[in-house]
């Protein structure tokens, strides 16, 4: 058994080392530093053991979809792990994460920004949001269109304990992941956009895009956070 624990724990050391190498690549190739981009590993659906040895080869930044997930994990792994919320929030569940999340990825209403002020005013907690804006107008994904998001900021904006740190988008699926080039630039132009706006409350400072399959261009059109999940723990 000790085997497979260690051919696994070197399996997460090696991906992480590849993965890190291809932002730091992706990262010079734009002219950008390796620094200004956060890794966000994805353990959904991973037991807390392998999340155990990604941090012990120095991931601090995990991302969860899933509320409960999350909030499991959070109980019994070392407290200076930054805990993302990456999937579809719901409403009902905004309770048990506005104080264990570090940064809520996925914010597409002003009904969800609203129930998390309620709820952050309750547990005196400030809570980091971004606004999850869909690139691609997939019918399956959520997200607000690109023309309602400073619209949606505006609002969410003049929540006090709610504090907006920039933009998330999940691209589509793609063969080559230049095809999503488009959808990475158009986000950051995006939050070019908004950030001219000069408005209270509000930074654009995070852009959270591209995934296993498209990370590298995803820090070329200049996201500031990844997320990957399997190009780290491997397939589910």
């Amino acid at each position: 058994m000790s085997v497979n624990v260690e051919g696994r724990n070197n399996m997460i050391k090696e991906n992480l080392d590849a993965v890190n190498g291809n932002i730091q690549a992706a990262a010079l190739e734009a002219g950008r530093k390796q620094e200004e981009i956060t890794l966000i590993a994805v353990s959904k659906t991973k037991p807390v053991s392998m999340v155990e040895e990604a941090y012990a080869c120095g991931c601090r930044d995990f991302g969860e979809n899933r509320v409960q997930e999350l909030c499991d994990k959070c109980d019994v792994l070392p407290k200076d792990i930054r805990w993302h919320l990456i999937g579809h929030l719901q409403r009902n569940k905004v309770k048990y994460v506005v104080d264990k999340a570090y940064l809520i990825h996925s914010v597409d209403s002003l009904r969800l920004a609203q129930e998390i002020q309620k709820e952050a005013e309750k547990k005196q907690v400030d809570v980091n949001i971004l606004i999850e804006v869909n690139m691609a107008a997939e019918e399956s994904k959520f997200g607000v269109s690109p023309d309602e998001a400073e619209n949606l900021v505006r609002e969410a904006a003049k929540l006090p304990n709610v504090h907006i740190q920039g933009l998330m988008t999940i691209a589509p699926v793609v063969e080559k992941p230049e095809d999503n080039a488009v959808h990475f630039a158009n986000l950051k132009q995006l939050s070019v956009d908004i950030k001219g706006k000069n408005i209270d409350n509000v930074n654009m400072n995070v852009l959270s895009m591209g995934m296993t399959g498209d990370y590298e261009q995803a820090v070329k059109d200049g996201a500031t956070y990844v997320r990957v999940g399997t190009g780290i723990f491997g397939e589910r």
